[in-house]
């Protein structure tokens, strides 16, 4: 799945003119194109150097924070929407970051692999960690500490009271919304308290 597929399909769930903080924004792209078509403004959290310096040179205001410290430098519901995209899989406390986008935003967005993808199943199958376009990969490499499913997430989200409101998997530019947890590669949720 291309980038910009990713980047149009999570920009429709974000209301215009939103407060947004995307955590672990990269070189801010996803951002960048929220402000400039749909008018949205806030910043980007972001811990490697040069993809700070990207998001500078793009025009997007970035903090350089570690998410594994938490958000406590955020008010709750200070943002309008919290964005955490292909974020969830590298940290270690993912239900505590979960949490914490649900207290400092109105909207929560994540998107991530789904290792439950048919695909990723048959490797395993056969005995081997998957690697695909979406977990590019090999298992001694890997920057995700975790895997998860789409199906796990609608249980984590249950488990700690938040709303789902929208639902779907990805794969090669199409939402999935028919058996997302077996068709699609990424699974997407926007979510609130």
């Amino acid at each position: 799945m291309s980038e910009n597929t990713l980047i149009h399909s999570i920009a429709r769930l974000v209301p215009r003119g939103s407060r947004v903080l995307d955590l672990g924004c990269g070189n801010g792209e996803l951002l960048a194109h929220l402000m400039a078509r749909q008018g949205c403004t806030g910043y980007g959290v972001e811990i490697d150097d040069a993809k700070v310096h990207a998001c500078l040179a793009r025009g997007v205001n970035v903090l350089q924070l570690n998410l594994e410290d938490g958000l406590s430098a955020f008010e709750d519901q200070s943002f309008d929407v919290v964005l955490q995209i292909d974020t969830l899989q590298h940290l270690r406390n993912a239900q505590t970051m979960l949490l914490e986008t649900a207290r400092v935003g109105r909207l929560g967005v994540v998107a991530f692999p789904n290792f439950a993808h048919w695909p990723n199943r048959l490797s395993v199958l056969q005995g081997r960690m998957p690697v695909t376009k979406r977990l590019p990969y090999q298992w001694y490499d890997t920057p995700n500490i975790r895997v998860g499913t789409y199906a796990d997430f609608e249980v984590l989200a249950r488990r700690n009271g938040l709303q789902i409101q929208d639902a779907f998997g990805l794969h090669e530019g199409q939402e999935v919304r028919s058996l997302p947890n077996l068709l699609a590669s990424t699974a997407v949720f926007r979510f609130s308290r």
